[in-house]
């Protein structure tokens, strides 16, 4: 066989491994299908899930305001996109105008903003003057440092003959020792900090009832809302299923219970009005176990929930700075995009890629906690642009993030994914 031919046979194999990767990737995602199945209206889909987002986070803030204080930039970037779907929500039905209206009367924002500020003096008052990884950061580096500083002395020493019977393999279990400490004491912050917020979140709800119960309500009529687009689209409500922190709400039906990390978690699905006869499930959907807007640990939902970073200053795949911005309409034309990408591990890791990423400038889970990102990829989108895709481990309450960012200022954008990277 001729150079020629090997070379066509490799291209063919590779066409081919490519393919397949593709078709794998592109299975339809359970809404798609259920959208598919009952004729619905994509925009509809879109409403219903970004209204659960927010039910999510509402619930979230209600029972866990402490997990909230000194982090402005994480409730922040959740107000904005709460906010952001008012602002834009279609008032054609009578429930969404009301829906829309009550967010407004209701000083929904302004009773976050109240209990964080709150929660922060409760906070302060009792010796707690800023975020847990916050403290972790600075207690790391007092650590490390000294003992950093300590071996290079003696490195430096022994090199110079200064102590030249210095054996500088004794520095090596040393070191191991050393790199042990940051994560004992990262675990013993972390059970401070959880014991902290137990003895204390009933005094913030003994203290705050009435606005709580204002939030809550405010979640009970989101519920509400949803439920009832979902029976005028006469969607299976044992389809929907969905993560909350407590068990406050009417018209839900608990599936199971969890305990995630010492917080618990409830997985619901909508219950029928007693006037309503349960909807038959399409039979090409009686095979999916899995909701259609899955629990915390579902990978379909992670791929739903995608974060691009906006405004990115930063050149040679190197970004120093960042807006997070979530992208929950734009999910099915982001699965899209990667579906039709290819993906290599980036040559640099997390921290050169992003020298900067601290508390003021993070990607942040729908809890408040920084994401912690595991692994960078670069995605390479029909050979004509590249993009990163960074993937962040599984948070304390359980969720996962996926965000996507250029990897240059002034890189050209395609036409077909200027809706996704540009504002």
């Amino acid at each position: 066989m001729n150079n020629t031919e090997n070379d066509d046979k490799i291209k063919s194999d590779s066409s081919e491994i490519k393919k397949r990767k593709l078709v794998k990737r592109s299975r339809k995602t359970q809404g798609q299908l259920i959208q598919e199945a009952l004729g619905l209206n994509e925009v509809d889909i879109k409403d219903i899930e970004k209204k659960l987002f927010i039910v999510r986070f509402l619930d979230f803030y209600s029972e866990e305001t402490l997990q909230f204080i000194f982090k402005d930039n994480a409730l922040n970037q959740y107000t904005k996109e709460m906010t952001t779907h008012f602002n834009t929500l279609n008032v054609v039905r009578e429930e969404d105008r009301l829906l829309k209206q009550g967010f407004k009367s209701k000083e929904i924002l302004d009773i976050i903003n109240k209990l964080k500020l709150k929660a922060e003096e409760l906070a302060i008052s009792k010796g707690v003057k800023n975020s847990v990884d916050k403290r972790l950061r600075k207690l790391n580096l007092l650590i490390m440092l000294p003992v950093f500083g300590v071996i290079l002395a003696l490195t430096i020493l022994n090199l110079l003959q200064i102590i030249p019977e210095l054996n500088i393999f004794f520095l090596l279990p040393v070191l191991c020792i050393f790199c042990m400490v940051p994560q004992l004491i990262r675990s013993t912050v972390v059970k401070k900090w959880t014991a902290f917020k137990e003895e204390n979140k009933h005094q913030i709800y003994a203290d705050y009832k009435a606005d709580i119960m204002v939030l809550k309500n405010f979640t009970s009529e989101l519920l509400e809302n949803i439920r009832t687009r979902l029976i005028e689209l006469r969607v299976p409500l044992e389809l929907i299923k969905f993560v909350l922190h407590s068990r406050d709400y009417e018209s839900l039906n608990l599936i199971t219970q969890k305990n995630v990390r010492g917080t618990m978690q409830y997985v619901y699905t909508f219950s029928y009005p007693s006037d309503v006869e349960p909807f038959p499930i399409p039979a090409q959907l009686q095979q999916y176990q899995q909701p259609i807007f899955p629990d915390k640990k579902s990978a379909e939902k992670a791929e739903k929930n995608f974060i691009v970073l906006m405004n990115i200053k930063g050149r040679d795949g190197i970004i120093n700075y960042f807006e997070p911005t979530l992208k929950v309409k734009l999910a099915d034309q982001i699965n899209d995009m990667l579906n039709n990408s290819s993906f290599s591990k980036a040559p640099d890791d997390f921290t050169t890629i992003m020298p900067n990423y601290s508390e003021n400038m993070a990607i942040y889970c729908i809890c408040g906690e920084i994401t912690e990102v595991k692994s960078v990829q670069i995605c390479n989108w029909k050979d004509q642009f590249n993009f990163y895709l960074f993937e962040g481990k599984t948070c304390n309450c359980g969720d996962k993030v996926y965000a996507l960012s250029l990897m240059d200022e002034s890189a050209e954008i395609p036409e077909e994914l200027k809706e996704i990277f540009s504002n």
